[in-house]
């Protein structure tokens, strides 16, 4: 039998006389041909004439030419040259030519994953999904991609943010194998959480709201959580791993060294991390980085916003056509798109200045928004694309609805060394006496903000096998 991409038939020369044993006239030392006699022994030379069985000869030299006719019985001769030559025979020999089939094995080309690992996870290591390269609308101009904070050395490549993807997933991560980071930010919620508090491994609950994640790349000064606490996506991506209310790998929880060994013991880590960074060595780093790639890669660009906004962008106008009315959208929908957008001299609320569009990420200079009185921290929030889809609202999850978020900005601001001065008036906090007509714009306006193409994409979906 051999392996091949030709599917050709193997073709064995057995010689043949009446009387005299069948011999192969050459063993080829590639293993491409092999010579079988009908016998059932293998031969160098054979004289038909002859019934002599009783010397056994191997050939150790690069050409050799048999001496004394004789019949090799022993079935385990083996022909150590690259090129035998018989002696001719003294009696006819007639040449059949037996012709065997050969079975081809296809052998798979590209990287994959090991049997193992494959019943575990869903992945085509050949054929991965795109994440480096989004396909992005022409208003996500240099303008935009300017607010990227991606550092320079860990741009998103297919093979770490797939990594990135069962990390996110996986729930081996939490100290009883109970909770990933998709626990608390669900692809349906788009990325965030309908609970108030997300729950942790052992039952308890967080102290914020869990933040969504679309956009989370075009943030521009990087700080991850409410608080900013974390300076970067990658410092941030490990610290809910270790947290003793998450996902447990505290000091008591044995802590990092104890999640990566278990990793290490698991098969598709190894080679995933070989796959991704070209050695199995697991380290936090490459977690962090990994990790940071995928939800960089969470772009949302097809929400009904995008597709109306799509046809009004003019990069030449001072607005880029932000404030242009939408054709797609209801009387309402545009009233609250105006007052949205528009500065407060122009008829609107200004709330643009600090949720920019065409992302909705917070603008780097934003401060609090007057929550409570003598507010001293400065919180950030995330983008506002799908922010109909994840529940409570603020950094604590205090608002339950679109409704009394406006009611907030309308009538609740409150004093505070950190509030911006965006939501003040001769350093007043601002109330806007909005009528009810337009409270309900502003929230229908906002609605039209979630990206229902982010829920359903498979690229960002578990890639384990349920």
């Amino acid at each position: 039998a051999g392996c091949g991409g030709g599917g050709s038939a193997a073709t064995a020369e057995v010689a043949t006389s009446t009387g005299a044993p069948s011999a192969a006239t050459a063993a080829n030392t590639t293993g491409t041909e092999v010579a079988v006699a009908t016998g059932g022994t293998s031969a160098i030379a054979t004289d038909a004439t002859s019934a002599s069985s009783a010397s056994t000869r191997a050939a150790t030299t690069t050409t050799s030419t048999a001496t004394p006719p004789s019949t090799v019985t022993n079935s385990s001769t083996i022909a150590a040259t690259t090129e035998a030559v018989a002696t001719p025979v003294t009696a006819p020999v007639a040449v059949t030519q037996v012709t065997t089939p050969v079975q081809v094995v296809t052998v798979p080309t590209g990287p994959r994953l090991s049997a193992a690992s494959a019943a575990v996870l869903s992945l085509d290591l050949a054929n991965l999904a795109s994440y480096a390269n989004p396909v992005l609308p022409a208003y996500y101009n240099a303008a935009v991609q300017a607010d990227d904070n991606t550092p320079p050395d860990n741009r998103v490549t297919n093979a770490v943010a797939t990594l990135g993807r069962v990390l996110f997933y996986d729930k081996r991560l939490s100290v009883n194998n109970t909770v990933s980071c998709a626990s608390c930010h669900q692809q349906v919620q788009g990325f965030g959480d309908t609970r108030r508090f997300s729950i942790g491994f052992a039952g308890g609950a967080t102290t914020a709201h869990a933040m969504r994640l679309g956009n989370v790349r075009y943030y521009a000064p990087g700080s991850m959580f409410w608080d900013k606490r974390a300076a970067t996506l990658e410092a941030q991506a490990t610290q809910p791993i270790q947290h003793p209310v998450e996902m447990g790998f505290d000091a008591s929880g044995g802590g990092l060294a104890t999640l990566l060994s278990k990793m290490a013991a698991l098969s598709y880590y190894p080679e995933l991390f070989t796959f991704a960074f070209g050695d199995s060595t697991i380290t936090e780093n490459r977690i962090q980085r990994a990790l940071a790639q995928f939800q960089r890669s969470m772009v949302t660009v097809s929400s009904r916003w995008d597709s109306g906004y799509a046809p009004n962008y003019n990069p030449a106008a001072g607005d880029q056509g932000v404030n242009t009315p939408i054709a797609s959208f209801t009387a309402e929908e545009n009233r609250g798109r105006q007052l949205f957008m528009a500065g407060r001299g122009q008829g609107g609320l200004a709330c643009a200045a600090c949720h920019q569009p065409p992302t909705f990420a917070l603008a780097a200079n934003s401060r609090s928004n007057g929550l409570d009185a003598g507010e001293t921290r400065i919180f950030k929030s995330p983008s506002l694309k799908n922010l109909v889809l994840s529940g409570g609202f603020m950094h604590d999850g205090r608002f339950s609805t679109l409704a009394q978020v406006v009611e907030h900005y309308n009538s609740g601001v409150q004093d505070g060394p950190a509030l911006d001065n965006r939501l003040q008036v001769n350093g007043v906090p601002r109330r806007l006496n909005l009528p009810e007509a337009d409270k309900a714009a502003l929230v229908a306006f906002l609605r039209t903000l979630t990206d229902t193409s982010l829920q359903t994409d498979a690229k960002f979906s578990t890639p384990f096998r349920q």
